[in-house]
């Protein structure tokens, strides 16, 4: 089906901005974390719930928006997201405590997931493909513009005006987004309009993820670890049940092709070996750096606007060069040079070392994002774009929350119930840091390989 002009620009500028909201609003609050721990007295491991409620939570609901999106229509679902996360924006704005907070966070999350299982597929459905590689660049541009306005303006309201109002910054941009999508794109996308939601597979789904989220981000005590079992035999019964199931909420059948499966364990490594980044990095600027909010904002504003810089153009490369797996390959493998500069961090490292260490892996995640996503969705036939879109944004999620899984973990086991930033407990800090980013290079190096060995690509 054609898209006329009008349609295409619609669907690409309310995606671009709904694209920029939710990075923006992520990396304001990484800023704001320190004052949020201080007004409500929780530590580092606490305050990792803010950004692990909103992960989980959209982890949980990605898979059956994927699915729901096929169903009620994509740009019904894509409203529906927005107006989810106004909500939640005014919950947490208005968080009489700190789970008020996480529970803010958690229904944002449930927004944004019902929004990033159904904006790369509507590009692809919408954008003929011998632009695609190009509009999901200029997408992936305003996630990275998001990522580089928050940490400046998050630092500098944050000081201004305090953490709560933060939270309504995006509403304003959500209405925005809706209006443009309601007046220029007068139909929907359909791609099963007589399927069936799998509310039995939603169910096991979710409790997996649940219980093995929970557990993960809460070992190494014992509760977590059962958690954690449990959680993965349900992942199991929830695999069996999408077998042969015509109303299956992930089309399993996708898996068999290992362009498809490789690039999704690449975006899965990917971000799960650097998201944790901004956290490590906006609790060590703001107290071993003892850098203002603000000045802290200011530093880590430099790989999000490398990124945003770098972004577009790889995604235009990769519609002309032939050899679509070099790019994310060498990027994953730059990423993996980025994150060994931390192994070299302590009390006394310099401004100039921490903006190196970002200039390099904003460089690699540049190179790697938008050709591996272009790759995922140029693998499968039109008609699963919503579930590779789906997917795509699972693995980003849920690599994002293991990577603030690993973090909690070491400050569990290795700061323990003394996990309050303070001079007594910088060494520890640092320890933590150090440990974590090792997993977090092991992790870059096996999505390395996986990325080279994907097999040659069938695009559709």
């Amino acid at each position: 089906m054609g898209y006329s002009e009008r349609e295409t620009k619609a669907v690409v500028l309310a995606c671009c901005i709904s694209g920029f909201m939710t990075p923006l609003l992520s990396t304001m609050m990484n800023l704001s974390l320190v004052n949020i721990g201080i007004d409500f007295n929780v530590g580092s491991h606490s305050l990792a719930y803010v950004n692990s409620s909103f992960l989980l939570a959209s982890v949980i609901f990605m898979v059956p928006f994927a699915k729901l999106g096929d169903i009620m229509g994509k740009k019904k679902q894509f409203v529906l997201g927005l107006l989810i996360m106004i909500v939640g924006c005014f919950v947490a704005c208005l968080a009489v405590d700190f789970w008020m907070v996480i529970l803010g966070r958690a229904i944002i999350g449930v927004g944004a997931s019902a929004l990033v299982t159904v904006s790369i597929s509507m590009l692809t459905d919408v954008v003929p493909p011998e632009k695609r590689g190009t509009s999901i660049g200029f997408q992936t541009m305003f996630v990275y513009m998001g990522l580089s306005v928050g940490p400046a303006l998050g630092g500098a309201l944050n000081d201004i005006i305090g953490w709560r109002l933060l939270f309504l910054i995006v509403v304003p941009m959500a209405l925005v987004s809706i209006l443009v999508l309601l007046h220029g794109f007068k139909g929907d996308i359909k791609a099963d309009p007589d399927g069936k939601l799998d509310m039995k597979g939603a169910f096991l789904y979710g409790i997996a993820v649940m219980l093995s989220m929970a557990g993960v981000m809460n070992l190494p005590q014992l509760w977590a670890i059962v958690s954690l079992v449990v959680g993965l035999m349900f992942l199991v019964l929830f695999i069996r049940s999408q077998i042969g199931n015509p109303n299956c909420l992930l089309e399993m059948r996708l898996f068999k092709n290992w362009m498809f499966s490789g690039s999704c364990l690449a975006t899965f490594m990917s971000y799960g070996a650097s998201f944790s980044m901004s956290f490590f990095l906006a609790l060590y600027l703001q107290s071993i750096g003892q850098l203002t909010a603000t000045e802290a904002g200011l530093v880590m504003i430099t790989q999000p606007v490398v990124q945003c810089i770098l972004t577009p153009v790889f995604g235009r490369l990769t519609d002309k060069i032939e050899n679509k797996i070099i790019l994310p390959t060498l990027g994953m493998a730059v990423t993996a040079i980025g994150l060994s500069t931390f192994l070299w961090y302590d009390l006394n490292t310099t401004i100039t070392t921490v903006i190196i260490t970002m200039l390099i892996t904003g460089f690699g995640f540049s190179m790697f994002s938008a050709p591996n996503t272009t790759l995922i969705m140029s693998s499968v036939p039109r008609e699963h774009t919503g579930a590779a879109s789906g997917m795509v944004s699972v693995m980003r999620q849920t690599g994002m929350m293991v990577s603030m899984g690993i973090a909690m973990l070491f400050i569990s086991v290795i700061m323990g119930s003394t996990d309050n930033l303070g001079p007594e407990t910088y060494g520890l800090f640092l320890e933590v840091m150090k440990i974590s980013f090792i997993v977090c290079i092991i992790m870059c190096a096996i999505g390395t390989v996986t990325s080279a060995f994907r097999g040659k690509p069938k695009l559709f």
